[in-house]
């Protein structure tokens, strides 16, 4: 059983107490700490806390409390994982791990220096259909991954804090990116080193100092390509998308903005302004709602996967290593942004393979010839293109 110590009394905050309160049913919110004494206690009062308080250490020292979940502002992230490690806690952050790289590798040397669990709350690799979708790659139905994409666009955070570049580190790609970054990471190969990015940046519409949009490139040791489209100006709703293509293939993911469950509704005789989803900014129309947000944004699975690691003493499938190797890929696409070129990933600490190669794409249909494809035509007729191994010339061969 988890006895946690919640830091942070806003929306992230509430949405983790709701999936820990409502999933194994034995876990427990026992203390919350928010910035605002008011807002600690209103806390407090919801989610049934037995101890609140505006002083973050004292609620991670508190002797009840076993983990600590840090749902905080980027900037605060440093400050609650020292304290955590100071107090040996076992701590779960949300993400980005980091405003940057070399904030999320202290924080993970301070968890492994403190011998205490530590977890990465990077939800969306944990919604359902991410998880059916990895089980089939890791099976080999897609064979060989070349290239994986993920895209999230929404019109924009819901706090003031994500809009100021000092507090957040970043704009879209820090917030939107991490999510897309993980993805691909997952689909592609957690042990396959991301080597360059090649990243586009503006500001197109909101008046801030960061960015509101951005595509990149996330160049893999093996060959892999991994992409991601992030925006706050997206207009719509919360478009959360992915594909992955191998060399036997493809799936297509709508996580969100289209879930099956469609309503159109005029509002005239509604009772009151109801709640559709997340990031949903219209209430009337065709309208498109999400059965059970919690659990579709991967918030039951990612806690279950949190609480029994800690539990059974082995690493999270979303670890603090996890946050730190996208903390650095997002440096790079900061840099590439600005440069315009290419850019290296920096990851002085490197847990995977090494050395690798793009695989050859050569395949033997037999001593003379490499295979390209089987065509069968639109009359009905079989044939082969192939490669002669001789003198590169194409051909074609009935079957």
């Amino acid at each position: 059983m988890q006895q946690i110590a919640m830091l942070g009394s806003g929306f992230i905050g509430r949405f983790y107490a709701e999936s820990i309160h409502g999933q194994r049913g034995r876990d427990q919110v026992v203390a919350i700490y928010a910035r605002r004494k008011e807002s600690a206690e209103k806390f407090a009062n919801d989610y049934g806390c037995a101890f609140s308080s505006d002083n973050m250490e004292e609620v991670i020292a508190h002797p009840s409390v076993n983990m600590v979940c840090i749902a905080l502002p980027n900037h605060k992230h440093e400050e609650a994982v020292l304290l955590c490690a100071k107090h040996k806690k076992a701590v779960v952050c949300t993400k980005p791990l980091g405003r940057n790289a070399a904030e999320a590798l202290n924080m993970l040397k301070a968890v492994e220096e403190a011998g205490v669990f530590a977890g990465y709350l990077e939800d969306l690799c944990y919604t359902p259909k991410f998880l059916k979708s990895l089980e089939s790659v890791k099976r080999g139905a897609l064979g060989r991954i070349l290239w994986a994409k993920s895209r999230e666009a929404h019109p924009g955070p819901h706090s003031e804090w994500f809009w100021d570049i000092e507090k957040a580190g970043g704009g879209c790609i820090l917030d939107l990116g991490c999510h897309c970054i993980e993805i691909s990471r997952n689909f592609i190969g957690k042990d396959i080193k991301p080597i360059e990015v090649m990243c586009w940046a503006d500001t197109q519409v909101k008046p801030i100092d960061a960015e509101d949009h951005a595509i990149a490139l996330v160049k893999y040791e093996n060959g892999a390509i991994g992409q991601f489209e992030v925006s706050w100006t997206f207009r719509g709703g919360m478009d959360l998308r992915d594909e992955v293509m191998g060399t036997e293939g493809t799936i297509w993911l709508n996580n969100f903005l289209r879930t099956g469950f469609e309503m159109f509704t005029t509002g005239e005789s509604a009772d009151g302004e109801d709640y559709v989803a997340e990031k949903v900014e219209q209430n009337t129309g065709w309208l498109f709602p999400v059965g059970d947000e919690v659990n579709e944004l991967g918030y039951n699975h990612m806690f279950t996967d949190m609480f029994n690691s800690a539990e059974k003493g082995h690493e999270a499938s979303e670890s603090f290593y996890d946050g730190y190797v996208v903390n650095a890929v997002i440096d790079a696409a900061y840099k590439s942004a600005k440069t315009k070129l290419w850019e290296k990933v920096e990851l002085p600490l490197w847990r995977g393979q090494e050395g690798l190669t793009k695989p050859s794409n050569y395949a033997d249909f037999d001593e003379e010839h490499f295979f390209i494809k089987k065509e069968v035509t639109h009359d009905g007729r079989h044939k082969l293109i192939l490669k002669e191994k001789s003198t590169g010339k194409l051909v074609s061969r009935d079957l």
